[in-house]
């Protein structure tokens, strides 16, 4: 009968270490050598100095005696170092850092004292952290060991080198250096697409597209939520009964280019900014009511009303800077108004999304629907808190020569229009959606609701003769977008559904209330 060999203990971390001490220990030995001669032709051998076979020996003897007597009472007292994950796994990050330098020395076998901060933890200088599970400090080998560190795996972009878990941004894309050397990039749609923005310049489509410093860095997703914000009305908003108006083909003669501004100069508001608040519904309704009580007041009330007013008031199934409906604008006008823009100061969100903000202005009721503010201003330089109010909003009919007839009449209206990724990156000509995005993935053609001030029309030629009709509309993307803040649409196709819904509003203005602004402003002048 044969006998078994009882199974071998398994190797504790203190073995595992002797073991690798070892390994360091017998390749840093200057070995010598010792010439013989063979017997069969004198040829020359090398073999090992007996001095030195007797040195790995007594190493190997001097590790199993300590090895046996401690192993016990290390296994019992195991640290969170054997336990941890590899300090390097995903690279050396700083390797060029000074830290077993700056140490001031290195440390034989294992010492858990030898530390040095590194970055968020710590790292070590003693001569176990060269193991498998290394948790040496980046300049351990050069330094302690006076080798070459262990191969660095980095990612090249623009003749730089990138470590790994560095990053970088690639327009709206986050760009991870990988282990494999690899870059690892998002894949979202940009708001600002290069190609896109060269195919419609290429190609024949009646405008030009242009790169916006403010929009670069976005993804299209954020575009549509930050930028936009107006939210479909209702079913019933929608079928609300249009307006009739009759007109007569011979005395309501429409021109081929009119412009609000030209008839009514200082009286037609400039184009403002919502910066990444989803709000074009309070920008919208605030810009066609300032525009409309100027040209009702004939000039005596010339207010720029306040969307903030709007954003941060008006919050009754509205949601401020994350999107709200024109109606519930237009209801808020008309019984509680709002002040101007220079009492009640817009303030972009820092952050997106953003926070409503606590309404700082309050009114009373003070008989027949009017209101009066009963707070100060929010801009404490001025004292001018008077509140603006509308009357009920009215519906016009799709039909372009009723629209146009509005504008001449009456001043500006609001429509509401579907905006899709090249619109973002309009900057001249006659807009109309291009398919430069149809070849590409689902998530690079989307589109969002948007609201916006028409303020007149025209119509020119292209260089083939055809005739292009267009729409005069004001942005509320600063007045560096566009043309100067406006863009021009084509007219009569109900292009991205601007013709489908329009808005036309009286101010609520009374003899008293022209009045009254006159003798303020008298008083200001003072």
């Amino acid at each position: 009968m044969s006998l078994k060999h009882p199974p071998s203990p398994p190797e504790t971390g203190f073995v595992n270490a002797g073991r690798t001490f070892l390994t360091e220990m017998t390749t840093m030995v200057d070995w010598s050598f010792a010439t013989t001669t063979s017997s069969t032709g004198g040829q020359e051998c090398l073999t090992p100095d007996p001095a030195a076979e007797q040195i790995e020996t007594a190493l190997v003897v001097l590790l199993l005696v300590v090895g046996e007597g401690t192993a016990e009472r290390l296994l019992s007292r195991r640290t969170k170092r054997e336990l941890a994950s590899p300090l390097h796994i995903g690279g050396i990050r700083d390797p060029f850092g000074s830290y077993c330098q700056r140490r001031g020395g290195c440390c034989p076998g294992r010492d858990d004292q030898c530390t040095v901060p590194y970055l968020d933890t710590i790292c070590y200088c003693d001569l176990f952290c060269n193991r498998t599970v290394s948790d040496c400090c980046p300049d351990f080998w050069g330094h302690c060991l006076g080798v070459e560190r262990p191969f660095i795996t980095t990612c090249e972009r623009n003749g730089n080198k990138f470590l790994t878990g560095q990053t970088y941004k690639e327009n709206c894309n986050l760009c991870t250096c990988g282990a494999d050397g690899r870059w690892d990039c998002e894949q979202n749609a940009c708001l600002i697409e290069p190609d896109v923005i060269s195919a419609v310049n290429r190609g024949n489509y009646g405008w030009r597209a242009a790169n916006y410093s403010q929009f670069y860095g976005m993804t299209l997703d954020e575009g549509i939520r930050y930028r936009l914000g107006t939210q479909r009305p209702a079913k019933t908003i929608m079928n609300m009964n249009e307006i009739q108006m009759n007109m007569d083909p011979e005395r309501d003669q429409l021109p081929l280019y009119f412009n609000s501004a030209e008839k009514w100069p200082g009286k037609i508001h400039e184009p403002l900014d919502q910066g990444n608040c989803a709000a074009s519904w309070a920008f919208s309704t605030a810009a066609v009511a300032s525009d409309r009580i100027s040209i009702q007041s004939m000039g005596h009330m010339t207010p720029q009303l306040s969307p903030q007013n709007l954003i941060s008031c008006d919050t009754r199934n509205q949601g401020g800077c994350a999107g709200g409906r024109i109606d519930g604008a237009w209801w808020f006008l008309r019984r509680r108004g709002v002040v101007t823009e220079d009492c009640y100061p817009y303030r972009p969100p820092q952050q997106t999304p953003a926070e409503l903000g606590r309404c700082m202005m309050q009114s009373r009721s003070v008989g027949r629907g009017k209101r009066q503010a009963t707070q100060r201003c929010p801009n404490t330089n001025n004292y001018q808190n008077d509140i603006y109010q509308s009357t009920p909003p009215y519906r016009l009919s799709t039909n372009e020569k009723e629209i146009m007839k509005e504008i001449q009449d009456n001043g500006p209206v609001q429509a509401i229009m579907e905006v899709h990724e090249d619109f973002f990156v309009y900057k001249s000509g006659i807009y109309k959606h291009t398919d430069v995005s149809f070849t590409k993935p689902p998530q690079y053609r989307k589109h969002g609701t948007h609201s916006v001030k028409i303020t007149g029309w025209g119509e020119e030629r292209n260089v083939d003769g055809a005739k292009r009709k267009y729409w005069i509309a004001a942005n509320s993307w600063g007045k560096n977008w566009g043309e100067e803040g406006y863009f021009r649409i084509a007219r009569g196709e109900n292009e991205c559904e601007i013709e489908a819904f329009v808005i036309g509003v009286w101010g609520r203005i009374t003899m008293e209330d022209m009045r009254s602004h006159n003798h303020h402003h008298r008083r200001r002048q003072i």
